[in-house]
């Protein structure tokens, strides 16, 4: 599928449906690969880490999750599908999972969050198939997390959702993915979370008008102000500096 370069990682130009007809051919040939999702904050630690923009560019599939990336790709010259924000996308994907007989594993946030998160998921899909669950409050390397990827392995899962933020969650999934039995891989944030219902998603007209991220910083800005107040600025000071170094070299 065509790609586009946002500040050195590849973004791949797909959508909803282009997801699903993904995730369906990695069950189908029995692969293992990673779904990544990228947003402002995403690429700004991809400029940091080379590790970081590394794993990305080795998935599977890398999926614009925000508006910024695609604003940022506009000024670049490219287009990009609507985002697919997995706090919203997770519901139509556990309806596909349940039409098409697709197991889950969730994997992150508290104990009790997790457990709310897939009860949740049961009452709207009662035949989904919810191979099981764990918390993400757990050593992410040694004993503790050797357990887990057993745990998992023993479930072997169609699709597996790790959700401990980034980018913990994408170096724990790139440490033990030759030993994880699982097909797709999805890194997914603070997701568990709010499909639990312990964290309110942003009004419509702010989410389809590029401001989700203005509600999020109101919920917790001691944790995001950061990643917003000056994350968001440096990315698109960055992507000018890209557009103008593009432009002089034609």
């Amino acid at each position: 599928m065509p790609k586009v370069d946002i500040l050195g990682v590849q973004v791949d130009v797909i959508d909803t449906e282009g997801l699903h007809a993904a995730i369906a051919e990695s069950i189908r040939l029995q692969r293992r690969e990673i779904f990544a999702y990228v947003n402002v904050n995403a690429i700004n630690i991809a400029l940091r880490s080379h590790r970081f923009k590394d794993f990305l560019n080795r998935s599977h599939v890398v999926y614009c999750d925000g508006e910024g990336v695609r604003l940022g790709g506009k000024i670049l010259g490219a287009s990009l599908p609507p985002r697919v924000v997995l706090t919203y996308w997770i519901w139509e994907l556990c309806e596909f999972c349940e039409r098409e007989g697709y197991s889950l594993f969730f994997l992150g946030g508290a104990a009790q969050f997790v457990a709310e998160a897939v009860q949740n998921v049961r009452v709207r899909f009662p035949r989904i198939k919810i191979a099981g669950s764990f918390h993400g409050y757990f050593e992410k390397t040694g004993r503790q997390s050797e357990d887990v990827v057993d745990m998992i392995s023993v479930a072997k899962p169609n699709i597996l959702v790790v959700g401990f933020g980034m980018p913990a969650q994408e170096f724990w999934i790139e440490e033990n993915l030759a030993r994880l039995d699982t097909n797709v891989i999805l890194p997914a944030g603070s997701m568990i979370d709010y499909t639990a219902g312990r964290k309110g998603l942003a009004p419509a007209w702010m989410a389809n008008n590029g401001m989700e991220w203005l509600y999020r910083f109101f919920q917790e800005p001691g944790r995001l102000w950061k990643r917003y107040l000056i994350g968001n600025p440096t990315f698109m000071f960055k992507i000018l500096a890209e557009a103008i170094s593009r432009r002089l070299k034609r």
